[in-house]
């Protein structure tokens, strides 16, 4: 099979250095180009170390013709990316954006934009022209909570979750700075999460009960991963909800329901999720962990560009997590 050729547009972030990574060992794909800039003509390995020995690509200024171009730009750049190169994107270049121009407003230029919460929206993205991918704090909160929202009428959701610094991106401030950070967690957004509207719009979709999510989010002392925890009140047995998510579950390629209580390091550095159920009277814990860099964005990504291609879900996708 002929490869596919994939672009990068602005390539110097935690996220575009994952594409990469991947992009360069998928089997179905060819790097045609990824952009910065401010780094034009210098190596890609002068800013993603973890690269040295594995390629020999250099950054470019101008994104080149693509059958698909991943979208790793600062939150709300997306949109004037796209108006200054309408003209020279091809009528069938796929898109996927990594920010969050497009998670709640679809709508661009009369083009629309499918949001990417793979497990979920399965048949559209594998025929979307636009994806938009789902944030990280997002894909973990929906991933354990919209299969018992189709099943049983929930208003209140209380939720906390804490994420690596890998999270925050590479702009420096105090909270990324190492003797802040080592030894150290803090609440951060409480109730006003960016990811919050994103989670409403999803569960609109399928419930018709308004159901608030108040999330509160913390700054972990570590680099990458996301750990939630969803709190709830239902009526169903333990038994009974296992099943539901099971069920939701059952010929997923990455989402899996764990007997035993879970950890990060199962996930970090693949494209899982796992999720762990626990219930005491009417309340109901929804635990869920994922990778923030990958489930959370560029594997999430790299899974729906594998779904509008037609390739297997899993390419370049199977990666062992580093549990020790």
């Amino acid at each position: 099979m002929e490869k596919i050729k994939a672009g990068i547009v602005g390539g110097t972030g935690f996220t575009a250095g994952e594409l990469i990574r991947i992009l360069l060992y998928h089997p179905n794909v060819e790097i045609s180009f990824v952009t910065s800039q401010s780094l034009q003509g210098y190596f890609i390995t002068d800013v993603h170390k973890d690269l040295v020995g594995e390629t020999t690509l250099k950054f470019e200024n101008l994104a080149q013709p693509a059958d698909i171009i991943f979208l790793c730009l600062p939150h709300g750049e997306s949109k004037n990316w796209l108006i200054e190169n309408e003209k020279g994107i091809a009528p069938e270049t796929k898109i996927i954006d990594l920010g969050n121009d497009f998670r709640v407003d679809e709508e661009w230029n009369e083009k629309k934009f499918i949001y990417g919460l793979s497990e979920f929206n399965k048949e559209k993205i594998a025929k979307a022209l636009y994806i938009a991918n789902p944030g990280c704090f997002a894909t973990a909160i929906q991933l354990g909570i919209l299969p018992i929202l189709k099943q049983e009428k929930i208003e209140k959701i209380h939720c906390v979750g804490i994420t690596g610094s890998t999270g925050a991106g590479k702009a420096l401030h105090q909270s990324l700075n190492f003797n802040w950070r080592n030894d150290n967690i803090s609440p951060y957004k409480t109730f006003t999460h960016q990811h919050i509207a994103e989670i409403e719009k999803s569960i609109s979709l399928i419930s018709d009960t308004k159901t608030d999510i108040n999330f509160i989010p913390w700054r972990g002392d570590f680099t990458r991963g996301i750990f939630v925890s969803l709190m709830m009140e239902s009526d169903l047995s333990q038994a009974e909800i296992e099943e539901i998510y099971k069920y939701a579950y059952k010929y997923s390629k990455f989402v899996f329901v764990s007997a035993s209580p879970i950890d990060m390091k199962q996930v970090a550095n693949t494209n899982k999720a796992l999720i762990y159920i626990e219930k005491v009277g009417k309340n109901l814990a929804v635990h869920v962990a994922i990778d923030n860099l990958l489930k959370g964005a560029s594997g999430q990504a790299i899974q729906n560009m594998n779904l509008m291609f037609g390739f297997n879900e899993k390419a370049g996708l199977n990666l062992k997590p580093s549990v020790f």
